[in-house]
This record gives structure tokens, C-alpha cells and sequence, in this order.
């Protein structure tokens, strides 16, 4: 079985080395070492651009969605803003994904937009807006698959959550003026 590459773990790891090489008084090593990765990402973005040219010229449209279907070739196709799905198609399409589970608590999420800045704004439907456990179904479920499909995301906003601690019920005494619940009369 193959190994599973994580595009954004692996870009996270060549920062932090680049980040190492960086160490005081090594300015050279560190601005060799990023042309080097620069030129690296170039060469494989070039290579990455000119499959897609060569799967959409033969119109084989299965290719096409097996390559998107991969995690890792996703991941490779957005770093390289070669994805053929925008930011909204892909979210909506991991919104799908998260439905079933909602939908067994009669609950739901609209996608509302994406914005230029990689904002995207839903609202949590039915039983699951205003939910005590909103927090909970929203970063678990949520936000774990907007991200996985859409890693150039910044933030997800979502209306409808509750911070899951319930709304105290202050008692108070009574207001002045007649009694809101009639007394009840005498029995004979």
C-alpha cells in the first residue's frame, strides 16, 4: 500500500527547516536552501499544470476526477491553484459529507459563501442551530472537512453556535401589580 503524503504537514516540515537553516549568521545557507525549494515547486507545478492540460485536451473526464478524488493530488492541485473546483464547489461538497451525521439529529448546514479572503460562512439548520453541543458538531465534523477540502481556508464563521453552557434562568420576585395566574375559588 502506498504511503499517504499530507500536503500541508509536508509544507509545515520544510518551513520549519528552512526556518533551522536560518539560524543566526547563516542568512546565505537559508536563501540557497529556499531557492532551492522555490525552484523545486516551480518544477513540479509546472509538471502538476501540464498533466491537467494533458487529461482535459483528451477529455477523460474519469482521469480527471480520479485525480481530484486523491487526497494527495487534491492537495498538490490547490497548493498550485490548478484545482478544477473552486473554494464553494469543494466546501459544499465536504458539506455533504458532514450531512448524513446532522441529519441523524435532524439538524443541518447551509453553506452562505466564500469570501475573497478564504472566509467561509455557513449557518447550522434545524436541531443543530442554537444545539448546546453546536461547538462540539462544528469543529469536529465541520471544520475538520472544510479544511481537508479546502486547505486555503482562513476561517470557517458559523451562525447557529452556542458556546454549550446553558442559559442561566434568573429568578426573580415577582413584579408589582395583580397576579398573572387567576386564584382559584373556593371550593363549596
Amino acid at each position: 500500500m502506498p504511503q499517504v503524503h499530507d500536503v500541508q504537514a509536508a509544507g509545515s516540515r520544510v518551513e520549519a527547516l528552512l526556518a533551522d537553516l536560518g539560524a543566526p549568521g547563516d542568512a546565505a545557507t537559508r536563501a540557497k536552501a529556499e531557492e532551492l525549494v522555490r525552484a523545486l515547486v516551480e518544477l513540479y507545478g509546472a509538471g502538476l499544470e501540464r498533466i491537467v492540460e494533458i487529461v482535459t485536451e483528451v477529455r477523460a473526464a474519469e482521469v480527471l476526477r480520479r485525480l481530484v478524488d486523491d487526497r494527495l493530488v487534491a492537495g498538490l492541485l490547490v497548493l498550485h491553484d490548478l484545482h478544477p473546483l473552486s473554494a464553494a464547489e469543494r466546501v459544499r461538497a465536504a458539506l455533504d459529507t458532514v450531512r448524513p451525521y446532522l441529519g441523524l439529529h435532524e439538524g443541518g448546514v447551509e453553506l452562505l459563501g466564500v469570501d475573497e479572503e478564504g472566509v467561509v460562512r455557513l449557518r447550522l439548520e434545524g436541531t443543530c442551530h442554537g444545539c448546546p453541543s453546536s461547538r462540539i458538531t462544528v469543529t469536529d465534523a465541520i471544520e475538520r472537512a472544510v479544511r481537508e477540502a479546502a486547505p486555503e481556508v482562513v476561517r470557517v464563521d458559523v451562525e447557529g453556535v452556542t458556546d454549550g453552557r446553558p442559559e442561566l434562568l434568573q429568578i426573580r420576585t415577582r413584579p408589582p401589580g395583580p397576579c398573572p395566574v387567576p386564584e382559584p375559588e373556593a371550593v363549596p
